[in-house]
């Protein structure tokens, strides 16, 4: 399955590479029209049921590629978890590993519509694909982000947007062509996710996530998975949030969560956070978790994340207490 994955890229890289007359629309240097970034994130996560630890929670590479010509690369490779420490193991590198985030091929049809190939972002929420650390306000990820829907897809996608009055229609359209081959850690791993996005950028952002997927277990059923989400500004305060529901092929329900955050600047880079979560699952139950804290932008490219969680119920990858992070883009 995997040589599978690795041909699909090499044919649509050899396909790009024989357009010659787009090509030839580019006088600037192959190799000066690299680029390489990155970024990463460490903190202090002192739980209300378990042993306080202190983690690099990743190291991030980016590398892209982009001139004048209709070719542009993407490619993300992460090393997660490479440095933690607690009471029971001590310093330890025991749960590194090194994850393939993205890595695609876009490729521009027209004014209005674009085709990417390979590994990307699954289109489903705003949060899920801005997640980096410090692109986004908070340690901790909603979990109705991170446990309805694969973070990432194999395959292929096809992009673009339109004006709409003074404001801009976006639309994706996306399908697996190859599932994960590893699991990392309590991940779901899914199969044939198939599904469309639609945003419309106004005072208030509104998307729009319809997808069909299945867990790749035995006898997992077809999910439908519906999503809303918005941000909107309002003089010092962001306002967000993202709904989704899924059901079964057969009309059973298949599990549902939703958050609501606010952001409000305080002054002097600092923003005071409050975020409410709720989900629920038909094998684990129902959860609900609260959020406030405060984040300080340190630099353009930094900020400092100190907040409190609780809540109810027991979910992975989900504490409640006190976390602390620095995160910095580079």
């Amino acid at each position: 399955m995997f040589k599978r994955f690795i041909y699909l890229i090499a044919s649509v890289t050899s396909l790009l590479g024989l357009c010659k007359p787009t090509w030839a629309e580019d006088n600037t240097n192959f190799w000066d029209s690299f680029a390489l970034g990155g970024y990463s994130s460490a903190g202090v996560e002192i739980p209300r049921d378990s042993t306080a630890r202190a983690f690099i929670n990743e190291v991030s590479f980016i590398l892209t590629w982009q001139n004048e010509s209709r070719i542009k690369f993407f490619g993300e490779f992460e090393l997660e978890d490479p440095l933690q420490w607690n009471d029971d193991q001590g310093l330890t590198t025991r749960d590194a590993y090194l994850d393939l985030e993205r890595f695609y091929f876009d490729y521009n049809l027209s004014e209005k519509l674009n085709l990417r190939a390979g590994r990307f972002l699954t289109p489903a929420g705003r949060w899920n694909l801005i997640h980096a650390a410090p692109l986004v306000w908070t340690s901790t990820r909603p979990i109705s982000t991170r446990l309805l829907f694969p973070s990432s897809v194999n395959g292929l996608m096809l992009y673009g947007s339109v004006p709409y009055k003074e404001y801009a229609f976006e639309y994706t359209f996306f399908a697996e062509g190859l599932k994960d081959q590893i699991r990392d850690d309590n991940e779901i791993i899914y199969k044939h996710v198939n599904g469309a996005r639609f945003t419309l950028n106004a005072p208030i952002n509104i998307g729009l996530t319809l997808a069909t997927l299945q867990e790749d277990k035995p006898l997992s059923p077809t999910y439908r998975l519906f999503g809303l989400d918005f941000i909107t500004h309002l003089g010092n305060w962001e306002l967000s949030g993202e709904g989704f529901y899924r059901n079964t092929n057969k009309g059973n329900d298949g599990s549902s969560g939703a958050y609501l955050q606010s952001a409000y600047h305080l002054g002097n880079e600092w923003y005071w956070l409050t975020r409410l979560e709720t989900f629920d699952h038909p094998d684990t139950g129902s959860a609900e978790r609260w959020l406030i804290g405060a984040t300080k932008r340190v630099k353009p490219n930094q900020l400092l994340k100190l907040e409190f969680v609780g809540g109810s119920g027991e979910l992975p990858d989900s504490p409640r207490g006190f976390i602390g992070s620095f995160a910095v883009l580079f």
